[in-house]
């Protein structure tokens, strides 16, 4: 019996255990119901269903030899075997029983040798590792498969009854890097996903050892052992957020204590002099990821409260440390803006004037004690706090810039004869020139300081950062040309000194990054954008900078290529109100002639050659605080930018483009958002998805394409997305799922409506490929709505676009649900019309869809194909069957089908059946 019998038995047996009023009787349909789902391989119902029947009635021994199959299925070989014993004893010359019975014994011996064979695995793993004198390859097997089965539940469950914990924390010890990465990736296996385990690791192994690990110098180790802290919070965190906690976790204590215990140490990292600074960026990364809440619609901020409360002292002695300077920890050179970062998330995170009162009132006591120290080095650490404070919470650190005298030792100190301590103090102005409050105290005071700085001081590093101070200072005309920099000489001058110092491998790195961040002030003039893409040299050293370990360039490499490829919003000014600003000789903003389209293009061309896109690339993968919400803005308008063109999208996605935009489309500003989107819209446009986007990629991309649905984005965005989801709908079902799921088709039906033409095509092209899916071909068949409608009137309009969208829209649905056919002529008093004006059609794509829905109408009801054949249907029909000039093979062979069919319903008659005199056509 087929699969559909078994289903329509399984009903039956259904209904008659709800009217049944015996339970002896009821118990026999429980049986009988409990073989059927035996034959779909519901396993698990065919066992309930026959203990239910054995409540009844114990002694049914059909029932239990029913639930002992249905327990072998489950792998529940126990009690099958219990059950396949009894009925033996009831039948001891059932020969199928007793097969089961041996069946059964042998695979409860196999299970028992493997989970024996598999404990002893994991044990001599364990022994191999820990065995100094072992040989490297054995233990490197060793170390992969310990690390293989602790991905699956089975092998994670036997590492820890073998007291795998224990080893690990031995092997974390090791003095082999291989061996210490393979504990930690083990216990990445464990943790994943896992509350209670992960709180067990946390107890016993105690966080000291993992954050000493990370600390340690080696950077594999350290980023390993982040990434598993990383998932030991993921595993804690998620389970506290779910709302309903499984029956099983009911039980669990809150891992509130185990999430505190490592946060602490991770803050009793910051000022620690023996963790190295790569391990400090890690500790900083993860508080930064973990304690402000992800959305502030949880009103609960107390974790961020506790943390500055036990931690703020600690982070800012990581922000008052100059590194040059013996004393304070060790630190590299992105610890300074990861810091900022931390401190602006928490302050952003606070709720209340009170908090961030405490909040600042912190942050002044420490400055005014080391401020009031003896000795320069106090005051060079107080200004040192400051200045990262400027560049994160920046109200709070003009607060602390106001306190007495810290200015005046500000501006003494740009004047000291010592190059470190002039740097933190030519710094600290530069971060308070960006911030409005200050901006115009630094303006009259610093603008002459930092001149004389640039003209006379003997060292490049003061000379760069000087220079970028006045850029910043000039920069508040933004792109207007017309308000000529004030800076002395020209703007091209200061551009070229920068791109001097950009490519001078002789100064350090830290010097050369802020080059670039002059550059990213002078770009908003298109004559040095010019200058910039023609200077190879600056371009390579830039795009080095950026995939180097100094990740706090990535804002300025950002915003530089920004500028270059002019894909910052332009506030175009009101026609009227530039009349009246001539009028009254105001200021008038100005385009320059090199921001035109052309310029820009040849730029974007030159900058493609230079390695750009890998540059962006390795930007979008750095796992650092300092990849900011603003710096993955710029990337996602660069990245734009550079798909416009549609010969340049291959080289963007055989560079690894398309994979990169993936996440700054799903973690940047709502504006950055909609810019990858946009960006991926136009690669799935013109590239096969399947290889621009390869494996589970693909799926992602459809929630990033259908968010460009809506009335926020522009009716070309809207025509990109829909565009790009037609490509996607049309490779498999899993893809249409994935769209059904993200609500798509509601917003894609709306677009069919839009009254521009392209868009409105676009979407129903889309719905096109859509209604291969049940789901939706389920929409059309439900009654009242005028969704066929719009397909058959959509079929008679002029736009051949349109047309073919919707005639083939139509060609569709009527072969996969033959009873939409016969309510089309429903629709509209035109449907014959617009029917036979699809035959009449030049283009034959048009005629061809006629031809099928007719087919599909005259299969579907013999009063269809009566109504067709009344028509003048019947004759261009005859004409296209003969075939000819002009006709495609499908388009002849499917109107003769037409006519064979209507011969079948007896509606028209052969020629032969004709010339024997047998009537005449009607």
């Amino acid at each position: 019996s087929g699969p559909r019998d078994i289903q329509g038995a399984v009903c039956c047996y259904t209904k008659a255990i709800k009217r049944s009023d015996s339970q002896a009787e009821r118990a026999v349909l429980y049986r009988n119901r409990s073989a059927c789902y035996l034959k779909q391989e519901e396993y698990s119902k065919a066992e309930s269903d026959a203990s239910k029947a054995l409540d009844t009635d114990p002694g049914d021994v059909k029932a239990r030899f029913r639930r002992a199959q249905a327990f072998q299925k489950l792998c529940r070989l126990d009690q099958a075997f219990l059950d396949a014993q009894r009925c033996a004893q009831v039948e001891p010359k059932n020969k199928t029983f007793q097969d089961l019975l041996r069946q059964l014994g042998a695979q409860i011996q196999q299970k028992s040798v493997q989970l024996n064979s598999t404990d002893a695995r994991v044990q001599q793993m364990f022994s191999l590792l820990l065995d100094a004198s072992a040989n490297d390859s054995d233990r490197q097997k060793a170390a992969q498969n310990l690390v293989v089965l602790s991905r699956e539940d089975a092998g994670a469950e036997q590492i820890f009854r073998n007291d795998g914990v224990k080893l690990i924390q031995k092997l974390l010890q090791s003095k082999q890097e291989e061996v210490v990465l393979s504990a930690l990736r083990t216990l990445v296996g464990l943790c994943t996903g896992h509350q209670s385990r992960t709180m067990a690791i946390v107890n016993e192994l105690g966080m000291e050892q993992l954050c000493t690990v990370m600390g340690a110098g080696a950077s594999t180790v350290s980023l390993a052992a982040c990434h598993l802290l990383q998932v030991m919070f993921e595993a804690l965190t998620e389970g506290m957020n779910k709302e309903i906690r499984g029956k099983d976790e009911a039980i669990l204590p809150e891992p509130s204590k185990e999430l505190r215990s490592m946060l602490r140490h991770l803050m009793e990292m910051m000022p620690a002099s023996n963790v190295s600074g790569p391990g400090r960026d890690s500790a900083i990364n993860l508080l930064v990821k973990q304690v402000p809440r992800k959305s502030l619609k949880n009103p609960d901020n107390s974790l961020t409260l506790w943390v500055i409360d036990q931690g703020l002292k600690k982070f800012l002695e990581v922000a008052g440390t100059v590194p040059e300077l013996s004393e304070g920890p060790p630190l590299t050179d992105n610890s300074h803006m990861s810091c900022s970062v931390l401190l602006s998330k928490l302050y952003d995170d606070l709720k209340s004037d009170a908090e961030r009162d405490n909040f600042n009132k912190l942050c002044e006591e420490y400055v005014q004690q080391h401020f009031s120290r003896h000795g320069l080095d106090g005051k060079l650490r107080a200004i040192q706090t400051v200045s990262v404070l400027l560049q994160g919470p920046s109200d709070v650190g003009n607060r602390t810039l106001e306190m007495s005298g810290m200015m005046d030792a500000v501006i003494a100190l740009c004047a000291s004869e010592d190059v470190t301590h002039q740097q933190v103090a030519v710094e600290t102005v530069i971060h308070a020139a960006g911030k409005a409050k200050r901006a115009s105290f630094i303006t009259a005071n610093g603008v002459a300081l930092l001149k004389d700085l640039y003209k006379k001081s003997e060292n490049d590093r003061i000379r760069v950062r000087a220079l970028v101070g006045l850029c910043k200072l000039g920069s508040a005309g933004g792109t207007d040309f017309s308000m000529k920099q004030f800076a002395e000489g020209s703007t091209l001058k200061l551009a070229k000194q920068c791109r001097k110092w950009l490519c001078n491998e002789s100064l350090p790195q830290t010097s050369r990054r802020w080059s670039v961040e002059g550059l990213a002030y002078l770009t908003f003039d298109a004559d040095v954008k010019e200058d910039l893409v023609e200077d190879k040299n600056a371009l390579l050293a830039m795009f080095e900078l950026a995939k180097s370990e100094d990740k706090t360039v990535l804002f300025a490499v950002g915003s530089t290529l920004v500028n270059c490829t002019n894909s910052y919003e332009v506030e175009k000014p009101d026609p009227q109100m530039v009349e009246l600003a001539k009028y009254a000789k105001q200021h008038v903003p100005e385009e320059h002639p090199k921001d035109a389209p052309s310029y820009v293009e040849k730029r974007l061309g030159k900058l493609l050659e230079s390695g750009v896109v890998s540059a962006l690339v390795c930007m979008v993968k750095q796992e650092s605080p300092a990849l900011t919400e603003a710096c993955r803005d710029c990337i996602a308008r660069v990245f734009l930018a550079l798909v416009e063109r549609q010969e340049d999208r291959g080289t963007v996605v055989a560079q690894g483009g398309g994979k990169a935009l993936i996440p700054l489309a799903f973690d940047n500003t709502d504006l950055g958002k909609i810019k990858a989107a946009q960006a991926l819209a136009k690669i799935t446009i013109t590239s096969n998805p399947q290889i621009a986007f390869p494996g589970e990629r693909i799926y992602e991309m459809v929630r990033p394409l259908v968010s460009l649905l809506s009335l926020e984005c522009t009716l070309l965005q809207n025509f990109e997305a829909l565009m790009a989801l037609t490509n996607l709908a049309g490779i498999s079902e899993r893809i249409r799922q994935k769209i059904i799921k993200e609500k798509a088709v509601p917003k894609i039906e709306g677009y069919m409506f839009e009254e521009h033409g392209l868009v409105r095509a676009s979407a129903t092209e889309c719905m096109c490929n859509l209604v291969l899916s049940t789901e939706v071909q389920k929409l059309y068949l439900a009654t009242g709505n005028d969704r066929l409608k719009l397909l058959v009137l959509y079929s008679g309009e002029e736009d051949e676009r349109l047309r073919k969208a919707a005639a083939g829209t139509l060609a569709m649905l009527t072969a996969e649900q033959p009873e939409l056919c016969a309510r089309i002529p429903g629709t509209t008093t035109h449907w014959l019309e617009i029917i036979q004006s699809l035959l009449l059609c030049e283009i034959s794509d048009l005629r061809h869809r006629g031809v099928v829905i007719v087919h599909n109408m005259m299969q579907a009801e013999k009063s269809l194909a009566e109504t067709i054949m009344e028509s003048e249907a019947l004759e261009i029909l005859s004409v296209l069957a003969k075939g000819g000039e002009g006709t495609p093979e499908p388009v002849s062979k499917t109107a003769q089908n037409c006519l064979d069919q209507a011969v079948e319903y007896s509606i028209i008659m052969t020629r032969e059946g004709r010339e024997k005199g047998k009537g005449t056509e009607p």
